[in-house]
């Protein structure tokens, strides 16, 4: 799978400040917040900072600090939305197959409802 990154995308224009979003946490090195079509009564994107189209772009080239702060940032999230208890799930959709909608690296993180099966069929 290729991984050239554009700069055009919408979750680069909010990394820019040229699109606004519903923060819910912002590290040095990722950014949460919410889904504008939420898909459950939480649904809340991290993304990092840097420019990776995939997970498995962002797991290769990023740095340990990167991987560390993003997996974090995901924890905390969880626990600032209160799902630790009662579940969640994370999704990260890679590549036209995994109808990647946005080309930049980002985890769905959904939850504080049953979500029922993750794939119908």
């Amino acid at each position: 799978m290729t991984h050239a990154y554009d700069d055009t995308n919408i979750f680069a224009k909010i990394l820019r400040g040229e699109i606004p979003n519903d923060t819910v946490l912002e590290t040095e090195h990722s950014l949460a917040f919410r889904d504008i079509t939420p898909k459950a009564a939480v649904h809340v994107l991290v993304i990092p900072k840097g420019a990776y189209v995939t997970y498995d772009h962002f797991a290769r080239e990023a740095s340990n600090a990167q991987i560390a702060d993003f997996t974090r940032a995901i924890a905390e999230v969880c626990r600032r939305e209160g799902l630790e208890e009662g579940g969640y799930r994370l999704i990260s959709n890679a590549g036209e197959a995994g109808l990647q909608e946005v080309p930049h690296m980002h985890v769905h993180i959904l939850g504080g409802q049953a979500l029922g099966p993750l794939l119908a069929g």
